[in-house]
Parts: structure tokens; C-alpha cells; sequence
């Protein structure tokens, strides 16, 4: 028999490969195609943000103030108009991505941090340190996000490093609920009862056979609050402590927009859209990721 014939028989009798696997299985997913896509497309914006940008988000103009973007009669200069300053309302959008993205990622990694260890450490170890942490746990719950970020960020004052230190201080509750939850589960297996009677070390076992298992709830808590963080971010700029002008910022840009509301809609309806895509596109993303990652899935 030739190879042309045994191979497609070999491949048929041992089936397709884990790469094939998971190839059929992202590219299967709708939700993880649509949300992912929408993400790296804001996530490749912000990064060539300025070669994109057609003009200096920062330079005003009062010549040139509150231009209708071209869908309402405007001109292709400032395709979605300008502000009530006279700068072009694209540039700062485009610019406003990278605060968003940079405060949602980098708030989501510090909470994660704190919240996967403590979590992993309460379902694994139980008794002392599982009430320790659930003690915090219900400390951290009893505060409300949004009035303590108020408090903090008045006190302290709005910016960049401020907002993200507030943020992934604030955020990391829903990490070690979820991974207390799921580390009690999977202590109890098989895999995991094995590497002990080998004598297994407990950081291995932890990041050996208790991570890998868990990673897809992980992974589904890391985009929640991520889009969380996007939010309360704009929630705060809107109220006008959080990014502090003249910075791009799309919930600075609602807020500056919010007096022309009813006259001029498109300033709120603009930010406020590229907002919501945004949100929408990190959530499908992260589910698509969890079930992809999923341990159910992986055979």
C-alpha cells in the first residue's frame, strides 16, 4: 500500500492532533471569533495610535469648535467632528483606547495577583487560613467600590497611577471567591492525591496540577473585572475625579459632552458606544476563552 493511502488511514484510525483540537475549537467559537476580534482591533488602535490619528488630540482650536461629525454633515477633516474646544473628536477617541485598555489590563493583573493567590491558598489549605481569608473577603465586600474609589481618589487626587493602584486594590474579591470555590474542588482529585503520595512538593502541586485545572475560571474572572475596571474608570472620569483633562479619556469625553446632551447627542453617543463595544467585545472574549480552556474541552 502507498503512503498517499495510509497516510489519510493512519490519521483517520489516531484521530486529530491536540493542535487540531484546539485549532476546531477557537475557530468553532462564534462569541471567542467576534469578541477577540473587536479587541485586538482596539488593542492594534491604541498601540499605532499615532499614526492613526489624523490630528494633535490636544490642540484646540475655537475656530473649529463643536464641527458635526461627517455622518451629520460634517467635513472629512474631522470625520466625527470636534469638541467644545475644537479638538478632533477621533483623535481623542483613538487616544482615549489606550487609557481604557491600559487601566482595565493592568488594574485586572493586580487584583488577579491578589485575589488568585489568596483564593488558591484559602481552598487549598482550608482551616485557619481559608477563615482568614473569607474574613477578608467579607471585609472587602462590605465596602462599596464605587463610594470608597470616590473617597480615595478626592483624597488623593485623579490620575493615571492613582486610578489603576485604586482600582486593582479594590477589584480582587471576585478572584478569590471564584478560586477559593474552584481549588476546593480540584484538591480532592485523583491528579491531585497522586502528586502527593509521590511527594510532590506543595507549590508544584499548587502550580503543577491545581492552576491548569482552574485557569479556565480564571480566565473568565480576568476579563469581568477587566471590563469592570473600563467602567468604574469611565464612572469616575465622568464625575470628574477620575482621568483629569486635558487627558483623552472616553468617560471624560461623555462628561465634557453631557451640557450639550440635547443638542448635540452624537458627543455622548460616540464615546459612549466605542465604551459598550468595547465592554461587550472583552466579555465574549472571555467566555469564548473559558470554554476553549475548559477541561471538559480539551479532549
Amino acid at each position: 500500500m502507498s503512503d498517499a493511502m495510509t497516510d489519510p488511514l493512519l490519521a483517520e484510525i489516531v484521530g486529530p492532533t491536540p493542535g487540531q483540537l484546539l485549532r476546531r475549537r477557537i475557530f468553532g467559537h462564534q462569541g471567542l471569533l467576534i469578541g477577540g476580534t473587536v479587541v485586538a482591533l482596539l488593542v492594534l488602535v491604541a498601540i499605532f495610535a499615532p499614526l492613526l490619528a489624523p490630528h494633535d488630540p490636544y490642540a484646540q482650536s475655537l475656530m473649529a469648535r463643536m464641527k458635526p461629525p461627517v455622518f451629520l454633515g460634517g467635513t472629512w477633516e474631522h470625520p466625527l467632528g470636534t469638541d467644545h474646544l475644537g479638538r478632533d473628536y477621533l483623535s481623542r477617541l483613538i487616544y482615549g483606547a489606550r487609557v481604557s485598555l491600559m487601566i482595565g489590563l493592568v488594574a485586572a493583573v493586580i487584583s488577579g495577583l491578589i485575589g488568585s493567590v489568596m483564593g488558591i491558598c484559602a481552598g487549598y489549605f482550608g482551616g485557619k487560613v481559608d477563615a482568614v481569608v473569607t474574613f477578608l473577603i467579607n471585609v472587602r465586600l462590605a465596602m462599596p467600590v464605587v463610594l470608597v474609589a470616590l473617597a480615595v481618589v478626592a483624597i488623593l487626587g485623579g490620575s493615571l497611577t492613582v486610578m489603576v493602584s485604586v482600582l486593582g486594590l479594590l477589584l480582587w474579591d471576585r478572584f478569590a471567591v471564584v478560586l477559593r470555590a474552584s481549588t476546593r474542588q480540584v484538591r480532592e482529585r485523583e491528579y491531585v492525591a497522586a502528586a502527593k503520595s509521590i511527594g510532590a512538593s506543595t507549590p508544584r502541586i499548587l502550580l503543577a496540577e491545581i492552576l491548569p485545572n482552574i485557569v479556565n475560571n480564571l480566565i473568565v474572572v480576568v476579563t469581568l473585572e477587566m471590563a469592570h475596571a473600563i467602567l468604574l474608570e469611565a464612572a469616575l472620569s465622568f464625575l470628574g475625579l477620575g482621568v483629569q483633562p486635558p487627558t483623552p479619556s472616553w468617560g471624560l469625553m461623555v462628561s465634557e459632552g453631557k451640557n450639550m446632551m440635547l443638542f448635540e447627542p452624537w458627543l455622548v453617543m460616540i464615546p459612549g458606544t466605542v465604551l459598550f463595544v468595547l465592554v461587550l467585545g472583552i466579555n465574549l472574549m472571555g467566555d469564548g476563552l473559558r470554554d476553549v480552556a475548559a477541561p471538559e474541552n480539551r479532549s
